[in-house]
């Protein structure tokens, strides 16, 4: 049956997964670092996929496509296994802190507090960040800089 259907640009998609996590039927996933559209009959051509595109990969044809099927998007997603709460990443978490290290040692052990240490994947209302002082960072300089855990963020 002809009918309206998605259409991923793969040049423009840029694989952050917002597609996937938008289509509610389950026809969209990330392959390859791409997305990819990878049940057509899970497309019910609704397009909540488009509008949380941010290269515009996503437009609207109308083509040759299987039928919509509500009833075998909807028995997948039932099938499909959840994490109680939500993506691992998102899960805020306090580590204990291990006894300190004598001064001399390099580079000893961890200071973190919490991860993930990625601001964008920190909760804002995780409880560690009540009244806690908060130290930014290039992206890499935590792990390049050998006294970095020691010089900026011990005792803090």
């Amino acid at each position: 049956m002809i009918r309206k259907i998605i259409k991923i640009d793969e040049e423009k998609c840029v694989g952050c997964g917002l597609c996937a996590n938008a289509c509610q039927e389950g026809a969209i996933a990330i392959v390859d670092g791409k997305a990819k559209l990878v049940r057509e009959d899970y497309c019910d051509g609704l397009g909540n996929c488009l509008p949380v595109c941010p290269t515009g990969a996503i437009a609207f044809e109308e083509r040759e496509a299987p039928a919509f099927d509500e009833e075998a998007a909807n028995a997948q997603k039932a099938q499909e296994c959840s994490v109680p709460q939500g993506c691992p990443g998102k899960v805020a978490k306090t580590l204990r802190r291990q006894p300190a290290p004598s001064a001399d040692a390099e580079p000893g052990p961890s200071e973190l507090m919490q991860w993930p240490v990625q601001i964008k994947l920190a909760p804002v209302n995780a409880p560690y960040f009540e009244g806690a002082n908060l130290l930014i960072a290039a992206d890499c300089t935590a792990y390049a800089y050998a006294g970095f855990h020691r010089k900026f963020m011990k005792n803090r």
